[in-house]
């Protein structure tokens, strides 16, 4: 199928890097809604009672089963409709679902609204990153994914910054209302300046006229050997992320007496500005090395889930509050620093009209073990082990937690192994791309 649309210039309004800006500061706004909860855990706990199995439940499975599942079927419609109308409705959608969080009377309309902010967040990201891929050439999506995941990191910065401020300043509902406004306004501005790029527009084969069926997709994905130790790598990084990100706030203020806006501008400057560097770098040493051997794309997650393992236990276990905020730098800022390489290698192993399928499978996984299964492994280890340890029983529930970073490790280092082989078997397969001549 021919595309006579003109080509979307580098710079400008309407051009890549906009386009990249756009879809970035969107996935921001995401994560600010997706996080703000946990930042605001404490307060939402005094109101209504809650104990931390239940607070467990309510930052993890009630937003990550929803936001997991409709990912698949939105990705379907991303891989066959326009993708910037889709992303539009999903952002308005979690954006209001925001707001109404701060206008909840009860726990279980609270959890509704956490539901439906799922949903429309599932929305977002497979499509987005589709967009990004046919923005750039093969050798800087690498880079150009991660500046768009660097969007995670300076959410979790404002989200916790601000939040934290805010609800200290006028309550936890106040700070749901300033984290839902922004996406409205940006999904006005996604439907007056940006446009759906051209699908495969930069690659070596030729797209499909039509989306392949789900079964399809998902036959290809098990085939490859490359995409089930990327998913078990990427899950199991998720479980620890979600689990530090979700109660590392609640640790703070039991363990080390922290209050909410020092909490804040503890975990932003770490999550957020740490990370976001520690994400970037990731995207571009992995194109950096990658140019060669595509094996780094799977080498570097690989390091980022190494690297907290040895501070792990002095962050947690460090009854010096200097001393656990030190160590807690590496294992904080690495949360993200898979995304960008591994988005970027799942999709050299699928045909173009199958990449938004491709990522939301994986983004499922991810968010089922991750989203769902973290956050309520901590709330409900530290429920168990409060009797034995008091307060200071989220102590071990989170350095439990880490395990996940050791099976990651394993995951991206298997990956690797036959990383090479299923690129060229999936490239080899594809059509040629028609000539322009």
């Amino acid at each position: 199928m021919s595309d006579d649309r003109p080509a979307i210039p580098e710079r400008g309004v309407g051009g890549r890097n906009w386009i990249l800006g756009v879809l970035t500061s969107i996935y921001l706004v995401n994560f600010i809604d997706r996080q703000i909860l946990a930042i605001l855990l404490p307060q939402v706990k005094a109101e209504f009672n809650l104990s931390d199995t239940f607070l467990g439940l309510l930052v993890g499975p009630t937003f990550a089963f929803f936001y997991a599942t409709m990912g698949l079927p939105l990705a379907l419609l991303a891989d066959r409709v326009n993708r910037r109308k889709l992303i539009a409705a999903s952002l308005a959608l979690f954006s209001a679902m925001t707001i109404a969080c701060g206008l909840v009377v009860q726990v279980w309309q609270l959890a509704i609204a956490r539901v439906l902010t799922g949903v429309g967040e599932a929305g977002t990201g497979p499509a987005s990153q589709t967009m990004i891929t046919d923005l750039f050439p093969p050798e800087r999506r690498g880079r150009a994914q991660a500046i768009y995941a660097t969007g995670a990191n300076l959410g979790v910065l404002v989200a916790f910054a601000a939040g934290g401020v805010i609800a200290q300043a006028w309550g936890w509902r106040v700070a749901f209302f300033a984290a839902g406004l922004p996406g409205l306004l940006l999904t006005v501005l996604l439907l007056t300046t940006v446009r759906d790029p051209q699908r495969g527009a930069h690659d070596q084969v030729k797209p499909q006229d039509d989306a392949p069926p789900l079964g399809a997709v998902l036959a290809q994905l098990w085939r490859s050997r490359a995409f089930r130790y990327t998913a078990l790598g990427a899950c199991s990084t998720c479980f620890t992320s979600y689990a530090l990100g979700s109660f590392f706030p609640s640790f703070l203020a039991r363990s080390h007496g922290m209050s909410t806006a020092d909490i804040g501008f503890t975990m932003a400057l770490i999550m957020g500005a740490c990370g976001g560097l520690a994400t970037y770098a990731a995207g571009h040493f992995a194109d950096r090395f990658g140019r060669n051997d595509p094996r780094w794309y799977s080498y570097i997650p690989a390091i980022a889930a190494f690297a907290p393992l040895p501070v792990a236990p002095i962050c947690f276990l460090a009854q010096d509050t200097g001393i656990a905020l030190a160590a807690a730098i590496i294992p904080l800022s690495l949360t993200a620093a898979f995304i960008g390489p591994t988005i970027t290698i799942i999709q050299r192993l699928v045909p173009v009209r199958s990449r938004a399928t491709a990522v939301a499978t994986l983004i499922l996984i991810d968010n089922i073990v991750g989203l769902g299964l973290g956050p309520q492994f901590v709330g409900i280890a530290s429920d168990l082990w409060k009797p034995a340890f008091g307060e200071d029983s989220l102590r071990y529930a989170l350095l439990a937690a880490m395990a996940g970073s050791a099976v990651s490790v394993f995951g991206f280092v298997m990956a690797a192994r036959h990383l090479r082989a299923d690129i060229a078997a999936r490239e080899s397969a594809a059509p040629a791309p028609a000539s322009n001549g």
